[in-house]
């Protein structure tokens, strides 16, 4: 599961019941029900509510379901952990994660959360959202953290204001940020996922920014509409001829074991066992984006 296709996350207010009761319907890989900036103050407890009863009763259909808790520094994440682990979410999102401790604390209130609710130990999963240029400069060691932690994710929003940089539609001011993030992500054996897209009506400055965090390697993108869902999935479709390559190296991986050889020639290209991994990426992505029908994926 840690490792499964996450393209799209998709932020709904977890206090609307008529935004997060059918999202599935847009077909996210995954949604993030928020409790924090998308929910007032006054309404911490009733947002919580209407979570555990998301959780526990509606149907998803395969979406992975995450809870953004409550930052640290508030009195609310800790009622925010037991009321997202009771209704069996499948992971939290810590906001504002500016270290290693951070994570290993609330993974202890994750776990006192699954014994007490008499969920399976170690099924919550964490995703910690770096948002500082602090977290930034740690994130390797935020992404060796924890056994649990599935991922990270670059949030913007804070991590321009602390920088004192200006947001503009080329990115350059997030380009050390995101590079720094793959890095520690891949270093560590995580999945890394980007900032939202803020300007709805600039589809094509989306579009752009989607191709770059996939070109960078990014595994996925955070959305804040589900008009963002489709646009983010094809853009990580692959092409008929990357699937074809693929396709070729696995089948050529599995014969060239059978005969003893390590290295040898796919579509003219040099390649050996190495390569295997990638290949099986580019067809489970094209399996979900449903341009894929072989059986090698």
């Amino acid at each position: 599961m840690k490792n499964r296709i996450r393209r799209t996350m998709l932020f709904l207010n977890a206090q609307r019941a008529s935004l997060v009761k059918d999202a599935y319907v847009y077909k996210p890989d995954c949604v993030i029900f928020d409790l924090e900036d998308a929910v007032a103050e006054r309404e911490k407890d009733s947002a919580r509510v209407q979570l555990y009863n998301t959780l526990k009763y509606h149907d998803y259909y395969g979406v992975e379901r995450w809870v953004r808790i409550n930052a640290l520094d508030t009195p609310y994440h800790k009622e925010d952990i037991r009321a997202a682990v009771a209704g069996g979410c499948d992971g939290i999102r810590i906001p504002k994660t500016e270290t290693a401790a951070d994570v290993k604390y609330i993974e202890e209130l994750v776990a006192a959360a699954e014994k007490e609710f008499g969920m399976e130990e170690g099924s919550t999963m964490l995703m910690a959202a770096l948002e500082s240029p602090f977290a930034v400069m740690n994130a390797y060691e935020i992404c060796k953290s924890s056994e649990r932690l599935m991922g990270v994710a670059l949030s913007a929003g804070d991590y321009t204001r602390t920088l004192h940089a200006r947001r503009t539609s080329r990115g350059d001011e997030l380009f050390a940020a995101r590079s720094h993030i793959v890095m520690a992500a891949r270093a560590a054996g995580i999945m890394c996922f980007d900032t939202v897209h803020t300007d709805l009506n600039d589809m094509e400055g989306f579009i752009r920014e989607t191709e770059l965090i996939r070109d960078m390697g990014y595994d996925g993108k955070s959305a804040i509409s589900p008009k963002q869902i489709s646009l983010i999935h094809d853009v990580f479709a692959p092409t008929e001829k990357e699937m074809q390559h693929a396709a070729h190296i696995i089948e050529a991986v599995k014969e060239s074991g059978e005969q003893g050889v390590g290295v040898f020639l796919v579509d003219g290209q040099m390649v050996d066992i190495a390569f295997v991994e990638g290949a099986q990426r580019i067809l489970q992505l094209g399996k979900a984006s449903g341009v894929y029908k072989g059986d090698l994926a």
